[in-house]
């Protein structure tokens, strides 16, 4: 593992959904195959480390995130070899791997939940688990009214060996993921096994996810109708998990190189949120909150300030996301009526004005990178892809069926890349797991590539600069007044970020030169885009790429 200590606090993390990144062996799925392929594209746009979403072997009934083996590559991506030859070429371009883990659950098909499902009530083999009789007369009522993350019911019930029905089993996702029972000392070492198994193959970290569910109240307490609670919530935020996660990282301490913990912890009490950064635990969390406000200066400014204050009293640096594997793309958000996401609020046919949704998306991008901390960058964002609309019968996420056909599902941000050619695979490999759409050729990385002012030269731009400029690494940020529908803030004494959320163009701020902006300037700012401005001149830089 390369030196470089505190390398997380301000690196560029791209995320890669494997299915969709890129076909290596021509079968229409992505691959690690694929990827290896394609290091030297990732290595342009200038990233400093890879978080792959679970490429175990998997049933993929939730996208992987049902694991049914952790010490092995599932057959449709690869191998373990090619897994450990992906870390150590993508090590050789600079690149570091962080690797997903899900303590929260596993797949139904792992041999543990096999061997419990074969056991009998109250077996050892049932006790690493949540097991549990129903209530009700005969049983036939589920433990608990929990609520599931996926929609619909948190419990399943079992068949005996006669026929007959028997316990209930948890599951706060999809049946296909019961939950872990984490008052059990087998879940806990299996899982420390498992980070050394990937650490001893030289991943840089681990992203966990879901990580303030694991911990559940073994009382099993029923949520208060109508709301849950505010503290004490028998299956979100546990006091239990520190301890977890503590352990963690003396686990992640044993190695050279800092090798992280990032949490995927989804709080709105700042104070409880700040808990998971302590020392000694993890070295930072992704915050959602940015990502789920509207086209709005005031709302992003509030949501800026509450995010760098909850990270200030334990030294944490902030993490700053505009999609991910689970969200909605900007470019189609941001050009609905209601820009703000929530998962609760997906539905067909939503309206959306494609050219406003890539003219922020663009300028939004620039506003995040030009923030303190770390950024990631959902694979497509690069290139300005929107958010697609799949026909029913190629749909396959969980979400989608457990809404009733309500939730349009998650499969419309997982679409394969576009790479090249003016139709569909356009480059990706073989016939794609998900259909493309017929409008992609010019978004293509080799469009794209040729294009001084395309979406993916402009993030290509960025990146450069934040690693450039030493007010972005460093610098604090400091707020500027420059209008309601303004958002301008100057890192260190030398750089200032300036979007115009507003509907008519703004003037610049005196300035020694432009370094990049999201639109086209004529003196002033226009609508919906985002300008870095050089208050001094600059040494040491890349020429200006995009505008």
């Amino acid at each position: 593992m390369p030196a470089g200590e505190g390398w997380w606090r301000t690196a560029v993390i791209y995320q890669v959904y494997v299915r969709s990144f890129a076909d290596g062996n021509g079968d229409g799925i992505g691959d690690l195959a694929g990827v290896r392929s394609r290091l030297p594209y990732l290595k342009s746009l200038g990233v400093d480390a890879l978080w792959f979403t679970p490429w175990y072997e998997s049933p993929l009934a939730d996208g992987g995130y049902d694991v049914q083996d952790y010490r092995r590559i599932d057959p449709r991506f690869g191998t373990l070899e090619e897994a450990e030859q992906l870390i150590a070429e993508a090590l050789e371009h600079g690149i570091r791997t962080i690797v997903d883990i899900v303590p929260n659950h596993i797949s139904d098909r792992h041999e543990w939940f096999q061997q419990a499902l074969a056991a009998q009530p109250g077996s050892p083999e049932r006790e690493r688990f949540w097991f549990h009789p129903g209530r009700g007369e005969g049983g036939e009522e589920m433990p608990t009214n929990w609520v599931s993350s996926f929609q619909g019911e948190t419990w399943t019930r079992t068949r005996n060996p006669d026929g007959t029905p028997g316990e209930w089993y948890l599951h706060l996702f999809t049946p296909q993921q019961p939950d872990l029972n984490w008052n059990h000392p087998d879940v806990r070492r299996e899982h420390e096994d498992v980070l050394r198994f990937w650490f001893d193959r030289g991943v840089a970290g681990v992203r966990i996810d879901s990580a303030a569910l694991p911990v559940k109240d073994p009382a099993l307490p029923d949520l208060p109708v109508g709301t849950a609670p505010a503290s004490g919530h028998p299956h979100i935020d546990r006091d239990e998990l520190h301890d977890i996660y503590r352990d963690w990282r003396a686990v992640a301490e044993e190695y050279d190189g800092e090798r992280v913990l990032v949490g995927e912890v989804w709080l709105d009490d700042a104070e409880r949120f700040a808990r998971y950064l302590r020392p000694g635990e993890m070295h930072t969390a992704f915050n959602f909150g940015f990502m789920t406000q509207p086209w709005s200066a005031q709302a992003m400014r509030d949501s800026i300030t509450r995010t760098l204050a909850e990270h200030a009293p334990v030294g944490a640096p902030a993490t700053w996301v505009l999609s991910n594997h689970d969200v909605t793309r900007p470019v189609t958000r941001y050009g609905q009526a209601d820009s703000s996401f929530a998962f609760e609020r997906k539905r067909f046919g939503t309206p959306t004005n494609a050219v406003r949704g890539a003219r922020r998306a663009r300028a939004a991008s620039l506003l995040v990178a030009a923030l303190p901390g770390s950024l990631y960058i959902y694979q497509g964002d690069e290139l300005g892809l929107s958010e697609v609309e799949l026909p029913l019968e190629a749909i396959e996420d969980p979400m989608h069926f457990r809404s009733g056909g309500v939730d349009p599902g998650r499969d419309g941000c997982r679409v394969p890349l576009p790479w090249a050619g003016a139709a569909t695979p356009y480059g990706f490999g073989g016939t794609p797991w998900l259909p493309q759409p017929a409008d992609w050729a010019a978004l293509t990385v080799e469009a794209q590539d040729a294009d001084p002012a395309s979406t993916l030269n402009l993030y290509r731009a960025a990146i450069a600069l934040r690693t450039q400029i030493a007010d972005f690494a460093g610098g604090e940020l400091e707020w500027l007044e420059l209008g309601a529908d303004v958002l301008a803030f100057r890192r260190g004494d030398g750089t200032v970020s300036i979007t115009n959320l507003g509907a008519v163009p703004v003037p610049l701020p005196a300035h020694h030169e432009v370094l990049l902006s999201s639109a086209p300037l004529d003196g002033m700012l226009p609508p919906d885009s985002t300008a870095w401005l050089a208050l001094r001149p600059v040494r040491d830089r890349a020429p200006r790429v995009a505008d």
